[in-house]
Formats: C-alpha cells, structure tokens, sequence
C-alpha cells in the first residue's frame, strides 16, 4: 500500500483546531507532527487552506443490495458516500431477502467485501421469530441489531410484545430500533384516505406518522430498556417530544439509551413539502420548524449524541407516485458533511462539534476499534476539506444510483477534496482510485 504525507493541514480533532502535518504507512497514522516535510512518502498532499476531518462514520444506510439493486447498490452508494467524506457505513437489514439470518448477513460483508470503497458493518435484523438466530451474532464482528417498531421500506415490524420482550431481555449488543407506533400511524392513515383516497397530499405525512406515533413507540422502547438493562440506540429523531426521553448530563461511555438526529431532519421542515413533495417523504416523518430547530439543539447539547444520513435511495418514477404509493427516504451520504459545513458557514455549529457528532461519537457509541479519530496508530479514514470551494448539486455531479437530490440546485459553500479510507486514497478532486477496496470493521465490546 502507497504511504501518504499530508501537510499544512488545519487538523480538526476531539475539541480542537491546529495546524499540523499527518504520515501515512501500511493503512494507518504512522506520524501526526507539525514538520514532517522530511518524511519520505508515495503520495504528497498539501493541506495548505484546508481542514483535515476523521472519515465520517455514517451510522444508518440503505444501500438496497441485494434485491433492490434498481435504485442502488453496495458499490455505488458506497462510492457516492466517499465523495462526500464518509469512509465507513453500517447498512441496514431490510434488502431482499431480509438479513435476518447469520448466513445471509455473511453474504453482504462478502459482497461488501468486492466491491465496498468504504469501509462497512451491517446490522442484524430482528424479526418476531429469530431470536434464537439473534443470540448467535458475534458481537466483535457486527455493529448492532435492527428492529423495526414501526414498519418502513421492507415492513419488517416486529409487532408481537412477547417477542420484544424477548429480544430486551436478552440480546447483549447494541439494538438500533426504528420507532414508530404502527397501529397510530395505520389508523391515521385511514383517516386521511376516507377524505383523500389514495391521493393524499404529502403535507399531511407528519399527521399520519404522528409525533404521537413516535412518543408513543420511543417512550416504551426507552421504558423497556431501562427495565432489562438494554443497550438501547434510536435512530432518526423527528419530534421535540421524544428529546426528553434522553440525558446529557452523563458521558456518552456511560450512556445506556443514546440517540441519533439524521441530516433531513435537522435541515428540511413541514414547510418544504410544497416545493419537495414527495422527494422529503421520509419515515418517520419530517415535521414542524420548532421539531427541526429543537433537534438541532439537542444535537448540539449532546442530549443526541450522532448525526447520521438514513441514505435510502428511490428511484424518481417510484417517487412520482401517488402518497400512498410513494416509497420514503432519499438519498443523503453525498451531501452530509457539506451540508453540516453549510451549518457552520451559518454560524450554527463549530467544526470540533460536527467531528464530534459524525465521527468521534460514532466510534465510541459503537465501539468501534481503532477508528474515528485521528491518533497515531489508528486506521487512516481521513477526509480533506476545503471550507471556502462553493458548488451547486445538480444532476450531472449526483453519484447516488437513483441519480436525484433533494439538494439539486442548492449551493454548498464547502467541498471535500481528499477521501482516505483505511490508508487509501479513495478519492482525489474529484476522480477515484478504486484498486483497493474497504475493510470490515471491528469492535472492542466486554461481552
């Protein structure tokens, strides 16, 4: 593997910004010093104006392989996220078929294996049956399991209390939980079809998938981890309401119930829907401004603890469908941290913190061995920005498969320049060097 000296860079690392030089040798950080001109390397980049980021660790992708690869795939969506500085992902069970089993987990580390420029981990579905299957998992070797309270793309609900129970009580990992009550959503959904039929304008998707409907499922899921001691993580955050159910007064190490905000719902409200339609229908569901700016406060006051994508590519015919036809979710991993920046640009958030919320975070939430920061010794997943290189996202730039954005035609004030994933650069100025692929990661857990 080609060694790799950057210089002059702003490094941006756990609460700090300083100037400094990074040396790069067989896939990890040999050497972090503020004059290492002298050291011998392959490759040279000058870091002169920008900032150099650990890789983002994007906790929650779709990437839709197998069985949905239509609208994307392991590769491209991992491609389209390394452009945009995300050099690991850990993707989510719903393909088809469904990863509810040991060796159809295996099949897509194997494939991601092939073809990932990223590094990866895929979660473990649980279903209303598996639990026997959960309880062989291997712990140190993948990053959580996923159940579903409420249904989503690939409906795979587990809706039987006997069975939650069971899988509280007695899975020792990270359980990652969507939470939405079905039955609310379903009857609300009933409503709005007796006055609307199938027709039903997307501006009422935050009455359907009610902040009712996400109290109510956050607040048992919580209740329930607390009775059994779970390692409890909830994902995409949508309404001020359920902000309450999480602490900031501990360390995040200490932390037994943590919380994830996604870009969408930290950057879109209920308002955009006119102009967006059905491009911003995401489960659960974006909803008011005050819901929008009081998540981005909880981010910030670390009551949430990571920002992640919810990457879930569609194509544009299955979005152009009518409400009740319209899948949810989008495509976000290529956008990220340059929308982060936008917030940064916007006086809103410090760069120590979106290293903190997009990388830092992530790896101790999981536990991730070795990665996420940038520390002599560590796995080199580095990413180079430069903080003053405006350009606008149209079509002809978008790398996600389904080939849209709900950011087409909005300009970023920030670029990312340099992707390195596991001590190779990925990704230069645009061009990609895809001769070595990404690694699996691992994780450190007393279990």
């Amino acid at each position: 593997m080609k060694s790799i000296l950057i210089t002059g860079a702003n490094i941006v690392n756990e609460g700090r910004i300083s100037p400094g030089d990074v040396l790069i040798k067989a896939g990890r950080i040999a050497k972090i010093g503020t004059d290492l001109s002298a050291e011998i390397a392959d490759i040279h980049i000058n870091g002169s104006g920008k900032h150099l980021l650990p890789g983002l660790i994007d906790d929650q992708v779709h990437f839709r392989e197998p069985g949905l690869t239509h609208k994307g795939e392991i590769y491209t969506e991992a491609k389209a996220g390394v452009a945009g500085g995300t050099t690991t992902y850990m993707e989510m069970p719903n393909t088809v078929p469904q990863a509810v089993t040991i060796p159809l987990l295996e099949e897509k580390y194997t494939r991601a294996s092939e073809v990932s420029l990223a590094n990866y981990s895929f979660f473990f579905g649980g279903t209303n049956d598996n639990l026997e299957e959960i309880l062989k998992l291997d712990l140190h070797n993948v990053c959580g399991l996923k159940v579903f309270q409420g249904s989503s793309t690939g409906n795979m609900v587990v809706d039987n209390i006997e069975s939650l129970e069971g899988i509280f009580s007695n899975y020792k990992g990270l359980l990652a939980i969507h939470s939405e009550n079905d039955h609310i959503i379903k009857a609300n959904l009933e409503e709005f079809k007796a006055i609307y039929g199938e027709d039903i304008p997307v501006k009422f998707h935050p009455k359907i998938r009610s902040e009712e409907a996400c109290y109510d499922a956050s607040s048992r899921a919580v209740a329930m981890a607390k009775k059994y001691g779970t390692r409890l993580h909830i994902l995409h955050i949508s309404t001020a309401k359920e902000l309450e159910l999480f602490d900031n007064s501990i360390p995040l190490e200490e932390k037994r119930v943590t919380a994830e905000a996604c870009i969408h719902h930290m950057w879109f409200s209920e308002e955009d829907y006119a102009t967006k339609g059905n491009l911003i229908k995401w489960n659960p569901a974006i909803k008011s401004a005050n819901d929008r700016d009081q998540i981005f406060q909880a981010m910030l006051d670390d009551r949430i603890d990571v920002i992640a994508t919810d990457h879930a590519p569609h194509t544009l015919e299955e979005k152009s469908q009518l409400y009740t036809k319209a899948p949810s979710g989008g495509p976000l991993n290529q956008h990220s941290l340059v929308a982060m920046l936008d917030f940064y640009h916007q006086g809103k958030i410090s760069l120590e913190k979106i290293v903190q919320k997009m990388s830092h975070n992530v790896a101790t939430l999981f536990q991730i061995e070795e990665r996420g920061f940038i520390r002599e010794g560590y796995f080199a997943d580095l990413v180079l920005v430069d903080l003053n290189s405006p350009w606008t996202v149209s079509k002809e730039n978008i790398l996600s498969k389904c080939g849209w954005s709900p950011f087409e035609g909005h300009t970023f004030p920030s670029k990312v320049s340099h992707t390195i994933v596991s001590g190779h650069l990925a990704y230069e100025e645009g061009k990609f060097h895809e001769e070595k692929k990404g690694e699996r990661i691992t994780f450190l857990r007393n279990i």
